[in-house]
C-alpha cells in the first residue's frame, strides 16, 4: 500500500485516477483549489478511510505531513476555454505548481509524476507522435500559455531528477473523454454530446478535417498506473492510435444520440492543431499497455453520462 498525492485531485482525471488508486489499496491525498475541478467528482470518496481532500492551490506553498511514496502533479485549466479565461494561472501551475510539487516530492523521498500532454507537440510537422519529437509550439500565441507551462514543467520535472536524484515520471496525454467531463469545458467530445442532447448546432471550428486520438479515461488511467509503477524516467505517451476527423466525430456523436443537430461551421482558432496521433511503441514496448477501448464504446459510457447532466440543466 502507498501514500500518494494528487495535485488536481477532484479533476476529471484527478478523480478517475483516485478511484484507481484506492481500488488497489493505496491511500490518496487529493489536492484542488476547484477553479476547474468540482468535489461532486469524488464526494463518493469522502467516506474512504484511505481518502483525504485538501482545498489548496498549489501554486502556493505545499506541504503534506507523514509519509508520501508518490506525488502525481495533475492540477492545471487543461481545456482552451480554461487556459484562455486563466493564462496567468495556468502559466503559474505549471511553473510554480510544478516547482513545489517537485520540491514535496523531493523532500519526502518520492516519486514525481508529471501530467503532461501532448499540446507539447503543437501543430506537429511529424506524424505520429513520438516522444523524441521537440514540437512545433507558438510560445507567443494564446495556446502558448497551456503548451509552454507543458514545456517547461518537463524540463523543471527532468532537471530535479538529474541534479537532486528525484525519481521521476512524465506522461504525454492524448485527448482523454469520459465521465466527469465538465458540460461547458469547450473539449470537442463533450461539445457535441452535449450539443446533440440539446438540440443545439453542432458547432465544427474550421473544415472538420483536423484530426485527433481519442482515448477513454479508464484506458488513461491504466496507463498511468502502469508507468508509476515502472522504471520509466523520461516522457512517454499514452493514448489511442485511432485517427478520426472531428467531422467523423461529430457524424459519431449525432448518431449515437439520434439528434437532429445540424452541423455549424465557424473560423478555427489560431495555433489549434491539424493532426494529432501517438506513437505508443515505447508505452507497449516499456509498459505493456495498449488501449483497450475504441472510440464508439467509450462514447456509449459518455453519452449516458451526459444524458443525467444534461437533463439536469
Amino acid at each position: 500500500m502507498a501514500r500518494i498525492v494528487i495535485t488536481g485531485g477532484a479533476g476529471f482525471l484527478g478523480s478517475h485516477i483516485s478511484d484507481a488508486l484506492l481500488a488497489r489499496g493505496d491511500e490518496v491525498v487529493a489536492i484542488d483549489n476547484l477553479i476547474t475541478g468540482d468535489t461532486a467528482n469524488i464526494e463518493h470518496l469522502f467516506g474512504h478511510d484511505g481518502f483525504t481532500f485538501v482545498n489548496a492551490d498549489v501554486s502556493n506553498y505545499l506541504w503534506v505531513p507523514g509519509e508520501l511514496d508518490a506525488v502525481m502533479h495533475f492540477a492545471s485549466p487543461a481545456s482552451p476555454i480554461d487556459y484562455l479565461e486563466m493564462p496567468i494561472q495556468t502559466l503559474k501551475v505549471g511553473s510554480l505548481g510544478t516547482h513545489n510539487s517537485l520540491g514535496l516530492a523531493k523532500a519526502k523521498e518520492a516519486k514525481f509524476f508529471l501530467a503532461s500532454t501532448s499540446e507539447v507537440y503543437g501543430d506537429p510537422l511529424v506524424h505520429p507522435q513520438t516522444e523524441d519529437y521537440w514540437g512545433n509550439v507558438n510560445p507567443v500565441g494564446p495556446r502558448g500559455v497551456y503548451d509552454e507551462a507543458k514545456r517547461f514543467a518537463e524540463a523543471m520535472t527532468m532537471a530535479y531528477h538529474r541534479y537532486h536524484g528525484v525519481d521521476t515520471r512524465i506522461v504525454r496525454i492524448f485527448n482523454t473523454y469520459g465521465p466527469r467531463m465538465r458540460p461547458n469545458d469547450g473539449r470537442v467530445v463533450s461539445n457535441f454530446i452535449v450539443q446533440a442532447l440539446s438540440g443545439q448546432p453542432i458547432t465544427i471550428y474550421g473544415d472538420g478535417s483536423q484530426t485527433r486520438s481519442f482515448t477513454y479515461v479508464a484506458d488513461e488511467v491504466r496507463g498511468f498506473l502502469a508507468l508509476l509503477d515502472s522504471n520509466v524516467t523520461t516522457p512517454t505517451n499514452i493514448g489511442n492510435t485511432n485517427e478520426f476527423t472531428v467531422s467523423e466525430l461529430a457524424e459519431m456523436v449525432t448518431e449515437m444520440v439520434d439528434s437532429g443537430s445540424e452541423v455549424t461551421y465557424h473560423d478555427l482558432p489560431v495555433d489549434d492543431p491539424t493532426q494529432r496521433k501517438p506513437d505508443i511503441t515505447k508505452a507497449t514496448r516499456e509498459l505493456g499497455w495498449v488501449p483497450e477501448i475504441q472510440l464508439r464504446e467509450g462514447l456509449e459510457h459518455t453519452i449516458a453520462y451526459f444524458r443525467t447532466i444534461v437533463g439536469n440543466r
